[in-house]
Formats: C-alpha cells, sequence, structure tokens
C-alpha cells in the first residue's frame, strides 16, 4: 500500500511539473509571437515591397511575369533615385507609376501578348519571406503592384526599400547598406530576430527577453 500511494504521489508531481512546464512554455510562446508582430508592424512602416501578379499558372504567362519583373527592375535601377527614406521611394513610385505600366507594357507587346497592366501602390499580405541572411515576418506591407491581366497567377516579390531586389534569396548575405537602414528603425533584439529569427526565437523561448 505504501509503495501504491508513493507511485500515485510521483504521478501527481509529474502530472504538476508538465502541467506547469506547459503554462511556462505556452505563456514564452504568446510573448514571442507578440514581439514577432510588433516587430512586423514596426518593419511595415519602414520598407515598400515590390509584387508581381502574373495573369495565370500557365507556364508561358509565369515566364511573362518574370520578363516584365525583370523589365522594371532595370528601370527601377536605372531611375529610382538614392532615397533616404522609405516616404520618398513612395512618393517616387506614386508619381511614376504610368512610365511603370509603359515599361510593362511595352514588355508584354514585345513577347506577343495583349495582356492589360495596372500599376499601383497598395497594401498586401506577404507571407514569411527570406533574403538572404534577412527575415521578414508575414503580415501586412505596403507594395508597388504590377498586376498582369487578370493577375490571378502566382506572384513575384522583394523589398523595394531598403533595396533587396538584387539580392538572390540563396545568397548568404543582405548588403550592408541595407542592413544599416533597417537598423535604424529597429531595437537590438528586433534587428537580431529578422537577421537570425530561428536563434532568436530559441533564445527568448527558453530565457526570455532581457
Amino acid at each position: 500500500m505504501e509503495k501504491e500511494r508513493k507511485w500515485i504521489c510521483m504521478a501527481i508531481s509529474m502530472l504538476i511539473a508538465g502541467i506547469l512546464t506547459g503554462m511556462i512554455l505556452y505563456r514564452q510562446s504568446v510573448l514571442v509571437e507578440a514581439k514577432v508582430e510588433k516587430t512586423q508592424e514596426k518593419l511595415a512602416e519602414e520598407v515598400l515591397r515590390f509584387h508581381v501578379l502574373a495573369n495565370s499558372d500557365s507556364k508561358e504567362d509565369q515566364r511573362l511575369k518574370m520578363k516584365v519583373k525583370e523589365e522594371i527592375l532595370v528601370y527601377l535601377k536605372q531611375k529610382l533615385p538614392n532615397a533616404k527614406s522609405v516616404e520618398e521611394v513612395k512618393k517616387w513610385t506614386g508619381s511614376h507609376k504610368k512610365e511603370l505600366e509603359q515599361v510593362a507594357d511595352q514588355t508584354i507587346r514585345e513577347e506577343g501578348y495583349s495582356y492589360s497592366v495596372k500599376a499601383e501602390l497598395t497594401e498586401s499580405y506577404f507571407p514569411q519571406k527570406t533574403y538572404g541572411d534577412v527575415t521578414f515576418p508575414a503580415g501586412e506591407y505596403e507594395a508597388l503592384r504590377i498586376k498582369i491581366g487578370k493577375a490571378k497567377g502566382h506572384n513575384w516579390w522583394c523589398v523595394l526599400y531598403p533595396n533587396l531586389c538584387f539580392v538572390d534569396a540563396t545568397n548568404a548575405v543582405v548588403p550592408k547598406k541595407s542592413k544599416q537602414k533597417l537598423k535604424t528603425v529597429l531595437d537590438e533584439e528586433e534587428y537580431e530576430m529578422v537577421t537570425a529569427t530561428s536563434k532568436f526565437k530559441i533564445k527568448w523561448f527558453f530565457f526570455g527577453s532581457k
């Protein structure tokens, strides 16, 4: 009987310990997600993304999307001023939508299609995306959007400010100049999160914020 009591006490202790551990881990998880959400909201105020939507998911339309993307980026690389803030970039793109549409339209015609094209500044939901060693949390961001035809196909996106559009997603490192701009709008912990998301979450999850 005494042995059974010990086993019961041990089982109850383990159950209580498990419940308490679960509560602690859940609380830490909530705190981490809140931090991610706060960082995303702050980033959304300081970045402008670039979004190209294909007419459809057909092989031809997806190829055309990439061709339009490439020509728009060539135009932006040549014409977009070396802006010091996201507001400057938004203002410039907002006043050059017609020119962007013309570049896209010419590309579409040269490729043998007659799709309409529309350039707009709009807010869109973006999934989590990594550029080199920088990760942007999922959420709503303002973007320069190029819509081709029905715009029902898979899309392509990058960050126009700070400029990450010319960074290969498989590349290991984002240019220091682009990172420096992120550093000016994020605190140390937030910057650590977007430059090493998994390590940040592990540290925060088990040790908490300092």
